[in-house]
């Protein structure tokens, strides 16, 4: 019995005889992480749904021991689970797969880069541009996941050293990564940022600015897209600098190749500035700080289910008008 107040874990749908059959003579000593959005009653349902298909066609699932228990408060126990501590939790599985929508994968992409575990991302929010599935596909997602039906690409991601980063002169510097951006904000909203921004250890242009965005291809969609930049295909290597705001003749984005070095210095008259990287890790900027920012050695790995070319992705994400296109068997080609 559900306790009042509680979500009901549903009876899920069973997989298909066939496939369930398959997957379960592939799956010995396999396991998947399962991360979720356990905020979201479409969340919870979710989870309980792929735990079941995953668990009867022999693989272990896997989930974080706090998304446990606060699966457990809202009435819905999944057992059998593997309970496991954020530190190390996607050691050892073939796959994680994430409920919930782009915030709940970035957050997902902290657990999974340093292990290399492919992430496969089921949307349960709006946009949703770096999941791969949508919530009516879950148990086609689930099939696919059984039989790996998949494919992995590979996304740039940045490293990102941030130096006098509110910690004195001489002290080493904090550093960071990010999968879609690494983002330098004012922390005074009355008043203008000054900085200045380098490329390969050569001045290029100063602005008094909201904040400037330096973001990967995987990135363009997000931050940078709404701050005016340009919209880069996954496949292309590079690194986007898009100034936010900013009060200056030269203030156009920038793409610059993949193995530059870009520096943004807050110049030592203006007010303080924040860094952001995806949005979840934060580094304080005094007056003077200066941040670099590279091309990281390690990628995130995403699971692909479709082959569809990215501009089909673009069109169905940010509904794009076509009409009229007609393509090139109309015109006798």
């Amino acid at each position: 019995m559900t306790r009042p107040g509680a979500v009901e874990c549903p009876v899920s749908t069973r997989l298909p005889t066939g496939s369930e059959r398959k997957g379960t003579a592939m799956t010995s000593g396999r396991s998947v992480l399962l991360l979720a959005h356990t905020g979201r009653p479409a969340a919870v349902r979710s989870a309980q749904l792929v735990h079941e298909s995953l668990s009867r066609a022999g693989l272990t699932v896997r989930m974080l021991k706090d998304e446990v228990e606060d699966l457990a408060a809202t009435g819905c126990v999944l057992s059998p689970v593997e309970s496991v501590e954020s530190a190390e939790a996607a050691e050892g599985v073939e796959l994680v797969m994430v409920l919930g929508g782009d915030g709940t994968l970035l957050r997902a992409a902290e657990i999974a880069r340093p292990a290399g575990a492919p992430l496969l991302g089921v949307n349960l929010g709006h946009v949703g541009f770096l999941a791969e599935a949508e919530r009516e596909d879950l148990g086609a997602t689930v099939n696919s996941v059984v039989n790996r039906d998949y494919v992995v690409e590979e996304r740039m991601t940045l490293d990102v050293a941030v130096f006098n980063g509110g910690r004195g002169d001489g002290a080493p510097p904090v550093r960071s990564w990010a999968l879609n951006e690494a983002t330098l904000e004012k922390a005074d909203t009355r008043r203008m940022l000054e900085m200045v921004l380098e490329v390969d250890g050569r001045p290029l242009s100063s602005w008094g600015c909201d904040g400037v965005v330096c973001a990967t291809p995987t990135g363009s969609t997000a931050h940078a897209f709404s701050a005016g930049g340009p919209v880069v295909w996954p496949d292309v290597e590079a690194l986007l600098v898009v100034p936010i705001s900013a009060h200056a003749l030269f203030a156009r984005p920038l793409v610059v190749g993949p193995e530059a070095t870009v520096a943004l210095e807050v110049l030592p008259d203006t007010t303080p500035g924040v860094l952001w990287c995806d949005g979840r890790r934060m580094v304080e900027l005094p007056a003077g700080a200066r941040i670099e920012i590279t091309r990281a050695d390690t990628p995130v790995r995403l699971a692909r289910l479709h082959r569809a070319p990215f501009t089909d992705r673009l069109v169905a994400k940010f509904g794009l008008p076509v009409t009229g296109w007609r393509g090139r068997a109309e015109h006798g080609r």
